[in-house]
């Protein structure tokens, strides 16, 4: 993985569950959450209100985007396969959950490197603190807000909302 923190959001292709590149061109002119994901967390439930914001946002061009990561207490175990399955069977999720990356360090996925470039955190930390960290992108690419861990994805509902109108 290249070490550079690409121009614009839609230069990013991560790899998807099965290690095929997901363009990020694709989302142009979508709303666009990115999470660090896990299934082993106390934040796990929140799947639920993921999905819930999914479906309830999809068609007017809503896109959620799981990254899981096994860099917090060893919260992500599983393959990808494995996470596939019980994103599905616990939770419903039908957003794409993409292949188990690193968030932070020297092996970061360039996702990660570009939203921490653009966004910090909590006074002016960039690195993520934990599992289910959000960004928030709007219609053009720009990242419009970062949510700490304890932002339930219906607390996001409203900024969706303003994004998508």
């Amino acid at each position: 993985m290249s070490s550079e923190v690409p121009e614009t959001f839609y230069d990013l292709k991560p790899l998807d569950k099965k290690s095929e590149p997901f363009d990020f061109h694709k989302l142009e002119d979508k709303v666009v959450l990115v999470v660090n994901v896990a299934s082993k967390c106390g934040f796990t439930p929140q799947y639920k209100g993921l999905e819930d914001l999914y479906k309830k946002y999809h068609d007017q061009g809503l896109e959620i985007l799981g990254f899981p990561c096994n860099q917090f207490g060893r919260q992500e175990p599983g393959t990808d396969e494995e996470i596939a399955s019980f994103c599905t069977l616990n939770y419903g999720v039908t957003f794409p959950v993409l292949k188990k990356i690193d968030v932070n360090g020297d092996h970061a996925d360039p996702v990660y490197k570009f939203l921490k470039s653009k966004k910090a955190g909590i006074l002016g930390f960039r690195g993520i603190k934990w599992n289910f960290e959000k960004f928030l992108i709007d219609k053009q690419g720009n990242v419009f807000q970062r949510y700490s861990s304890m932002s339930t994805p219906e607390s996001l509902d409203a900024d969706v909302a303003k994004l998508i109108a």
